[in-house]
């Protein structure tokens, strides 16, 4: 049997200062697969180019031109991707050791399972461990995972997800009319069609920094989550209710974490 190819998709515009991190973290993924690191840049003026040119690694790809944001640089990296599996990774997350193994072996001994779910760390700017307490309360949301639970909360992490490209595909790409939930979006379509397979196992960790898109604008954020959520909820109107609620929990709780300079 041939090695499952894997393809990574990385938007990027001005992230420099983590590339490099993210970079060791795809390319020095040991074991039986092969890998397709896409980089899809916006035009980044800072130390972005020069990084993506002095790296000779031939699993790396990588273009740089005006787009019209993060969506449209990842529905362009999907695209052009040739892998069995997919993912995307932002420059400044990073996959785990181990993770691509953990993935290629998961798909395989599954081979009906059409995307999958795994653990994933919070860090800091510095790379450390943050705030523990949300990463526990999605692990236990992702343990007991459904469709009804997902509409009323996305507990799912972005970098911790791969799915095939052949599903990718008849899901459909992002909407680039979403700012912050287009990932939301796309797992309230992929569970429409199926659950995903979720591995118990840490797979890839989400920076929080002073720079990072999803550190400020929470009451944005998740409003534009609903609003996503009441796409697909139907006469649904607790489930509506509910993530609401949980819209107003998970706001001041992120207020309260950062006043608490976490």
């Amino acid at each position: 049997m041939p090695a499952p190819s894997i393809s990574i998709i990385t938007p990027s515009l001005n992230g420099g200062e983590y590339l490099r991190q993210s970079l060791d973290s795809i390319l020095s993924q040991k074991g039986d697969f092969d890998v397709e690191w896409l980089v899809i840049d916006g035009g980044s003026t800072d130390g972005t180019i020069p990084l993506l040119k002095s790296t000779s690694d031939p699993r790396l790809q990588w273009i740089s031109q005006p787009d019209r944001g993060q969506t449209h640089a990842i529905n362009k990296g999907l695209a052009r991707a040739k892998g069995e599996i997919v993912a995307w990774l932002n420059c400044d997350d990073l996959y785990a050791p181990g993770c691509f193994a953990t993935v290629a072996k998961a798909f395989e001994q599954a081979p009906s399972a059409q995307w999958l779910v795994g653990r994933c760390d919070i860090i800091d700017s510095a790379g450390n461990i943050a705030r523990t307490n949300v990463t526990e309360y999605k692990n236990r949301r992702l343990r007991s995972f459904s469709y009804k639970s997902l509409l009323r909360m996305n507990f799912i992490s972005q970098p911790a997800v791969f799915w095939r490209r052949s599903f990718g595909s008849s899901v459909g790409q992002l909407d680039d009319s979403l700012y912050w939930t287009m990932d939301y979006d796309l797992w309230l379509r992929m569970a429409q069609r199926c659950p995903p397979l979720v591995i118990d196992q840490t797979l890839a960790s989400f920076r929080v920094h002073d720079s990072s898109k999803s550190r400020g604008g929470y009451r944005r954020q998740f409003t534009e989550g609903y609003r996503v959520a009441c796409r697909y909820a139907g006469k649904d109107s607790l489930s509506r209710w509910v993530h609401r609620l949980n819209i107003e929990k998970i706001v001041w709780g992120y207020r309260l974490l950062r006043a608490m300079g976490r």
